[in-house]
């Protein structure tokens, strides 16, 4: 049911996709924009460089594993970048990359048109969003990009909203590498005339991003993502368990499976590391089980059955249990041949 028109932006290929038949009244049309995967001819790279975006002054609150990747490319790409972290040392990165350190939260939301959140939990998020509320104003923009519930997220909106700011709900699909090499993908709902200002950051950040509608539909959207993939990452780990208990050649075994239907990036990046028992952290297992326990608990609340989702959630319970809470997701290779 998908029909397709492309037009030109300043570095991404946005797609419209017109309904072919009516949706259902609950359901919001996404749209799609895209960073281009090849450059313009030589002409029309002149003319887009005439519409390049004015830098934006931003705030970055949270400086993990990809909240200093992604604020350093904010820097990379002449953004000025206010930057606060619980633990300020955690900070040190985008500061000598040319950040300014905020004394607070608010502090950096107070010096910045648009605050970009990016933290490991639900609980996190609200924290830092309270944190935040009194540098919020008319005018001014709150994007979360951590991956909440959808209860959280609606929860943070009406705190950024009650303070006359607007909100979007922004998280990611992709981890540590994607972040450093600006290619995630961002997962946006909320207010749409935000979503709109935001368009510079987000295509520097990330290689696409989708406008789903209402808050709480990016967050649901990601736990779906993650659930997927978290489950798909269980059902790898016993393939190569039972291909090394049957005395077959691991290495093979992935030579295979990049060959055929099942191919995936994911087998293709963390295979050879977990072939050699090497977990170092791109998305913490932790986030991983996270993550799918939200997924279970939308779930939960739809009525629906995911045993293969549960199934995958005790082995990263398990791994959880043994003390990979900070390895790689991919670690919970471990549980399984336990």
């Amino acid at each position: 049911h998908v029909a397709s028109r492309a037009s030109y932006m300043s570095s991404a290929l946005a797609v419209s996709v017109p309904r072919t038949h009516p949706l259902p009244p609950h359901r919001s049309f996404a749209r799609a924009h895209r960073r281009r995967s090849a450059p313009l001819p030589r002409a029309a790279t002149a003319s887009e460089s005439e519409k390049t975006p004015e830098p934006m002054k931003l705030a970055f609150l949270g400086c993990g594993i990809m909240g200093v990747p992604m604020a350093k490319n904010l820097l990379k790409a002449g953004h000025d970048v206010s930057v606060w972290n619980r633990t300020s040392a955690a900070a040190a990165p985008v500061v000598e990359a040319g950040g300014k350190l905020a004394a607070s939260a608010a502090d950096a939301a107070r010096e910045a048109d648009v605050v970009f959140v990016m933290v490991s939990t639900p609980e996190a998020a609200l924290d830092v969003a309270k944190a935040a509320a009194d540098g919020l104003a008319p005018g001014k923009g709150y994007v979360d990009v951590s991956t909440v519930d959808a209860g959280t997220s609606s929860t943070i909106a009406s705190i950024v909203r009650a303070a006359g700011a607007e909100f979007l709900e922004a998280p990611v699909s992709g981890s540590k590498k994607p972040a450093e090499d600006g290619a995630l993908i961002f997962l946006c709902a909320g207010d749409e005339s935000l979503y709109a200002r935001c368009a510079s950051p987000l295509e520097t950040m990330g290689k696409a991003h989708f406008f789903l509608g209402d808050v709480g539909q990016g967050a649901k959207m990601k736990l779906v993502v993650n659930m997927i993939m978290g489950s798909m990452m269980g059902a790898f780990a016993e393939g190569l368990t039972l291909a090394e208990k049957s005395d077959l050649d691991p290495a093979t075994l992935l030579e295979v499976v990049s060959l055929g239907a099942i191919a995936s990036p994911m087998f293709a990046l963390k295979g050879p590391t977990m072939v050699k028992g090497a977990f170092a952290p791109a998305f913490p297992l932790k986030h991983q089980q996270k993550d799918m326990r939200l997924a279970l608990a939308l779930a939960d609340t739809l009525a629906q059955d995911m045993p293969v989702a549960a199934a995958a959630n005790e082995l990263y319970k398990r791994a959880r249990r043994d003390g990979a809470d900070d390895e790689d997701f991919s670690a919970v290779l471990k549980a399984v041949k336990k």
